[in-house]
C-alpha cells in the first residue's frame, strides 16, 4: 500500500469500504444511530457506513449524535450525507429526543481525567448505558467496551479470551465493566440484541499506541517498557468488525476481542522506528512479567485477518512523525499498569 501523505488521503483509508462492508450495511435492513461519534474513531465509522451504504444502494439513514464541539467536523460529516445532532447524552430528556433506530453503535466513554473526577466516568461509562439499554430496548445494539476489563496477563499465555475471568484494575476500567453490566441487564430483561466489542488497541496515524511510540523515538524521549508488549489494529480494520457485528448480536449479548493477531513487542516496536529514523531508542525500565493483551481469535474466525497489518501501519506512522503529520497530542498512557488514568 502507498504512504499516507495528507489528512485527507488517511481519512478516504479509514472509511474505505470492502464489499463485505457493504454487504453488512445492506443487511441491517433500518437505519443506523452511532451514539457518541465525535471521538476518534466515531467519524470514520460514520463515514464508511455511509460509503458502504452507497455503494450497496441501501436506503438508510445514517445518523451521528455527540456533543459536536468541532463545527467543521459536523459539517464534513453533514456532507457526506450523514445526519448529525449535536446533544449531550446525559442531559435529562435528550435520549427520548433522539430518533429510533433498528441498529444502534454506542461509542460514548470518558476514560482520560478519570483520577480526580471518577463520578464523571462512572456516569458516562455506566450510567448512561444503562439509560441507553432502556432507550432502545428494541434495536439491536454494538457497544464498545474494553481490553481493560481483563486483568493483566503473562505474554506467553497469548492474550485473554472472551471466556476469561474479567479482573478490571482501577476505576475506568471498573465503569467500563459497569457498561457492559448495564447491557448484559438490558439483554436478559428485554431480549435486547447485543454485541459487545473489547478493543484493544485501535491505532491511525494522528493517534494510538505505534504513535506514542514513534514520537517518542523521533523527540529522543524514554520509552516505560514496563508495559511490554501491546496489541493494535488498524482503526479502519476495527471499523469495518464492528459494522460486521449486528448479525452476531444476540441475547443474552456475544463478548468479542477486537484488536489484531500479533503479540507486539515495545522494545522491538520502538527499535523498528529507531531503524527508519536512524535514531538509536532511549528505554527506561524493563518489561515487567505481565501485560494487557487480548486474544481476538474468535473474531478473526467471524470476520477474517485485518486488511491492514501492523508492519504496513509503523511504516505509514514512521512517515508521518518524520514529516511532522498532524497528531491529536492524545497520548494513550498504554504505560499504565495500575488502572489510573
Amino acid at each position: 500500500m502507498k504512504t499516507i501523505e495528507t489528512i485527507e488521503e488517511l481519512e478516504e483509508q479509514l472509511s474505505r469500504p470492502s464489499p463485505t462492508d457493504s454487504a453488512a450495511i445492506l443487511a441491517l435492513g433500518g437505519d443506523l444511530l452511532i451514539l457518541g461519534a465525535g471521538g476518534k474513531m466515531g467519524p470514520s465509522l460514520a463515514l464508511l457506513a455511509r460509503r458502504a451504504a452507497k455503494e450497496a444502494g441501501a436506503n438508510l439513514r445514517i445518523i451521528a449524535a455527540s456533543r459536536f464541539q468541532d463545527d467543521r467536523l459536523r459539517g464534513q460529516l453533514e456532507a457526506e450525507g450523514i445526519e448529525t445532532i449535536a446533544c449531550d447524552l446525559l442531559e435529562p430528556g435528550t435520549l427520548a429526543r433522539l430518533p429510533n433506530a433498528k441498529n444502534v453503535i454506542f461509542m460514548a466513554a470518558r476514560k482520560f481525567g478519570t483520577t480526580g473526577a471518577e463520578h464523571l466516568t462512572w456516569a458516562m461509562n455506566t450510567f448512561l448505558p444503562g439509560l441507553v439499554a432502556e432507550r432502545y430496548r428494541d434495536s439491536k445494539i454494538v457497544a464498545f467496551s474494553t481490553g481493560n476489563v481483563y486483568p493483566l496477563t503473562p505474554p506467553e499465555a497469548g492474550g485473554a479470551v472472551e471466556s476469561d475471568a474479567v479482573g478490571p484494575q482501577g476505576e475506568y476500567a471498573q465503569s467500563a465493566l459497569g457498561r457492559e453490566r448495564m447491557f448484559e441487564y438490558a439483554s436478559h430483561r428485554w431480549g435486547t440484541p447485543v454485541t459487545i466489542l473489547r478493543l484493544n488497541y485501535a491505532v491511525e496515524l494522528r493517534y494510538g499506541v505505534l504513535t506514542d511510540i514513534a514520537t517518542s523515538v523521533f523527540e529522543r524521549r524514554p520509552i516505560d517498557l514496563r508495559m511490554g508488549f501491546v496489541n493494535v489494529i488498524w482503526q479502519g480494520d476495527a471499523n469495518s468488525i464492528c459494522l460486521r457485528s449486528f448479525p452476531h448480536c444476540q441475547s443474552p449479548p456475544s463478548i468479542l476481542n477486537v484488536t489484531g493477531p500479533e503479540k507486539l513487542s515495545v522494545r522491538k516496536i520502538a527499535e523498528e522506528f529507531g531503524r527508519q529514523f536512524g535514531i538509536a531508542p532511549i528505554f527506561d525500565n524493563r518489561e515487567s512479567n505481565t501485560a494487557l493483551l487480548s486474544n481476538a481469535g474468535r473474531a478473526h474466525q467471524l470476520f477474517g485477518s485485518p486488511r491492514v497489518s501492523s508492519d504496513q501501519v509503523i511504516t505509514w506512522v514512521a512517515k508521518w512523525v518524520e514529516r511532522r503529520g498532524t497528531v491529536l497530542n492524545k497520548p494513550t498512557h498504554f504505560q499504565a499498569r495500575d488502572g489510573k488514568f
